[in-house]
């Protein structure tokens, strides 16, 4: 099975500049759990986990305890956060290449890309057992 069969083709994007409350909104609306990085050529820079955000910024952010100081780390940018050169894969690459690339680099997905490196999928492990057969692809 290839790649280009199971990934997911939505991708979602932010620039090298855009502010962690420009991704936190992101990540809060659309329920994602990576978000691609590209620069002004729309070539993959780097990948940001809702993990990573939440490393990134204070953890009372939108509480009544909320200071200057937890709202200020909203202002850091994507680009202080990021995976930089992230593991990527082509749409035809095998399922048994993602496989590999998760386990062997402890990543939670894989951007595909295409021959000019811009995004135009991604892989993760929700995709790879929703391809199975049986009750885990069912």
């Amino acid at each position: 099975m290839k790649l280009g069969e199971i990934m997911t083709t939505r991708v979602v994007t932010v620039e090298f500049d855009d502010s962690l409350a420009t991704v936190k909104e992101i990540f809060d609306s659309l329920h994602f759990h990576h978000l691609l990085v590209v620069g002004s050529d729309n070539k993959l820079c780097g990948v940001i986990s809702d993990r990573d955000l939440l490393r990134a910024i204070s953890p009372y952010v939108g509480t009544p305890s909320e200071t200057a100081r937890d709202s200020a780390t909203l202002k850091k940018r994507a680009h202080q956060i990021m995976t930089r050169s992230p593991v990527t894969l082509r749409p035809d690459a095998s399922l048994a290449d993602a496989i590999q690339l998760l386990l062997g680099h402890r990543v939670s997905c894989i951007p595909i890309v295409d021959e000019r490196f811009r995004a135009v999928g991604i892989v993760s492990w929700r995709d790879i057992l929703r391809s199975l057969p049986g009750p885990a692809g069912a």
